[in-house]
């Protein structure tokens, strides 16, 4: 099941690699992602991605299969080796005979919507393993550091068959959190000098971290790095039982530290089945994933309502004082409602 992003990854006849591109065939489609055909899997992620009206059929087609991948993300600012250390998380996991999936979120052009995809480039040592998937997607200006489709390419590459899913986010900085709510397990990447380590860990950072790694520390200031995470995490409270956040050092570039990476993610996924905190996490995933797709219908509804009459007359009354926003959205829920 090798493929790095593109539905026209080399291997088959070109007349094959078409029918796939465009078939809608949802059933077919994944029966083909099942059997471990890379096209297959690049079309229904393109279909998820795009919001095609196949979306709902996929989901259904693929909700027997769901649940079955660890989902790890690895989140962290520019510069901190977040593509090489999937590169050789990636590694370590084949090793182990684990399937690979990677959802290497890009950002992209705020006028164009386009993407370099450097990811991609980073992890072409994976480009032609068969047990590894590899789909690099743009953020299409979604914040929180993911795609808005993550979730559901997350879903066809579990349908897939993947062990381990790998979702590497865009690495915009303190804001970009969301990937907690998506991953059974969250890294957080941090370097030395990178500026001040207790700035890199504050505002959200901190809280949705499960491990910590300090990469690229054979640089000066490692040690000081690796104490002010500590000291970070000393001051949390936690409860009996609750976890805490270990902190690995690295030097990815050298597949130094790697495996200590790949422990802690064990050792966190133990706790999680444990204290039953894995199936928490992923109802709350469910949860949101649920809330997220309710609130795009409403939001197209609404949108539909500014080619009416409804929402520009409600918008003048407010403007002219006749009515106050509070009473016009009030008004508008119960257009929407019925």
């Amino acid at each position: 099941m090798s493929a790095t992003n593109s539905e026209s990854t080399g291997g088959a006849p070109a007349a094959a690699s078409g029918s796939v591109r465009r078939s809608r065939d949802v059933p077919g489609l994944v029966r083909r992602a099942r059997d471990g055909d890379p096209r297959a899997v690049a079309r229904l992620i393109t279909l998820v991605e795009s919001g095609d009206e196949t979306v709902p059929g996929i989901a259904a087609a693929l909700a027997p299969f769901s649940g079955r991948a660890q989902v790890v993300g690895l989140t962290g600012s520019p510069g901190v080796g977040k593509s090489t250390t999937t590169n050789e998380l990636v590694r370590a996991l084949r090793a182990r005979g684990h399937r690979v999936g990677v959802l290497a979120i890009d950002p992209s052009s705020p006028f164009t919507g386009g993407a370099i995809l450097g990811d991609r480039v980073r992890m072409q040592d994976h480009a032609t393993d068969p047990g590894v998937y590899i789909r690099s997607m743009s953020s299409r200006g979604h914040l929180g550091g993911l795609s808005a489709a993550t979730p559901q390419a997350v879903r066809v590459l579990e349908g897939a068959g993947c062990d381990v899913v790998l979702v590497e986010t865009v690495g915009v900085g303190q804001a970009e959190v969301e990937v907690a709510s998506l991953a059974d397990t969250t890294l957080v990447l941090l370097a030395p000098g990178m500026g001040d380590a207790i700035q890199a860990v504050k505002a959200g950072i901190l809280e949705i971290a499960d491990i910590f790694v300090v990469n690229k520390a054979d640089r000066d200031g490692a040690d000081a790095t690796v104490r002010d995470i500590q000291g970070m995490i000393a001051l949390g409270e936690r409860g009996p039982g609750q976890w805490r956040p270990q902190v690995v050092r690295a030097v990815a570039t050298r597949a130094e530290g790697i495996d200590e990476v790949a422990a802690a993610v064990d050792k966190h996924r133990g706790w999680l089945v444990e204290h039953d905190e894995l199936r928490r996490r992923r109802e709350a995933r469910a949860a949101a994933e649920i809330e997220a797709i309710a609130l795009g219908v409403l939001r197209a509804r609404i949108g539909s309502l500014r080619d009416g009459t409804q929402l520009p007359a409600l918008a003048a009354e407010v403007a002219a004082g006749a009515s106050d926003p509070y009473a016009a959205a009030a008004a508008l829920l119960a257009q929407l409602s019925g």
